[in-house]
Parts: C-alpha cells; structure tokens; sequence
C-alpha cells in the first residue's frame, strides 16, 4: 500500500491543501505571493503535487511536467519569515487531518525538509538590516574619517578642509 492510499487517498489530500489555502489566504505575507486573484489554481497545484509525490496519480507531472519545485519558486523571495509561516499554517492542515503518529510523522518530516528546501534570500542578521535602512532616502551625506588632518586628506584627496558634503536629491 502507497503512503497516498494508507491516508485516505484524493479525499485527505483535497482537505489538507483545502485546510493550508484558508490559512493562506488570511495571511499578507504569504498572500502577497500568489499572484492569482483566486488562490484555487495554487491549491490545485499544491494538491496534485502532494498526490503524485506521495504515490497517487501522476496528473501534476501530466499537466506540468518535472515539478523543478526550487525553479518555480525562485521569482519570489523566500526568506525565514515566510517559510515559517508556510510550516505554520501546513502545521494547522495537517493537524485537521489528524494523520496517525506515523504516518503525520512521516508527511511533516518532508513538509520541513521542502519549505527549508524552497528558502532563496538569505536572513540578515540586525546589523545588516540597520545598515540598509536609510533615515532620509532623498540625501546623502559623506561624513569626515576618524582620521585626523593631513593623514585624512593625503589617504582621501581632501585638502581644503571644509565640513562634509550634503547632496539633496529632493
């Protein structure tokens, strides 16, 4: 027996991709990265590729081809955040499906190992993120060195000794 048939087959599959779309659907991080008005061709993707991965009919591979899953992800940023909140609301799908221990196990075990898999932008660490954040993005001002007089201007080509220059691009 196939791990699609030991759980129920097409039924359990339509639930739990059912189940993961509603909490798609009502989160605006991951909402903003399906582009259809109408989540319903995703869950019917999602769903056809559970099917077929987990041993059931082959109708995703038939209708789209080789999944290349890290392929078709990759025109959307995929970070920690987001693919918390995929595992977050997979979690809750699988949990209304209430698989037996093993078998919910075996399903979670592979739903972590694809949403780590799909990850695409790297985290950036807090002084990372400070550093890209810009006060006021319509000015840019250069600051004088730590360095002191002659040193600083012989290492930067300064030699009149005026404050540091403001460009407003407002």
């Amino acid at each position: 027996m196939s791990f699609y048939e030991a759980v129920g087959g097409e039924a359990t599959f339509v639930r739990l991709v059912h189940r993961f779309y509603q909490g798609v659907a009502g989160d605006p991080v991951l909402r903003a990265m399906y582009p259809e008005e109408d989540l319903g061709p995703a869950e019917e993707r999602l769903r056809l590729f559970l099917m077929q991965y987990w041993g059931g009919p082959r109708t995703y591979s038939e209708q789209r081809g080789h999944p290349r899953l890290r392929m078709r992800h990759f025109p959307f940023t995929i970070g920690a955040r987001e693919r918390d909140r995929w595992l977050r609301h997979m979690r809750d799908a699988m949990d209304d499906i209430a698989l037996p221990a093993p078998l919910d196990r075996q399903m979670w075990e592979y739903m972590v190992m694809a949403a780590h898999s799909m990850v695409n932008a790297p985290e950036a660490s807090a002084e990372q993120a400070q550093a890209a954040h810009v006060a006021d993005p319509t000015s840019i001002s250069v600051e004088p060195t730590a360095q002191s007089g002659a040193e600083s201007d012989a290492k930067t080509g300064d030699d009149d000794g005026d404050e540091p220059i403001r460009i407003s691009l407002a």
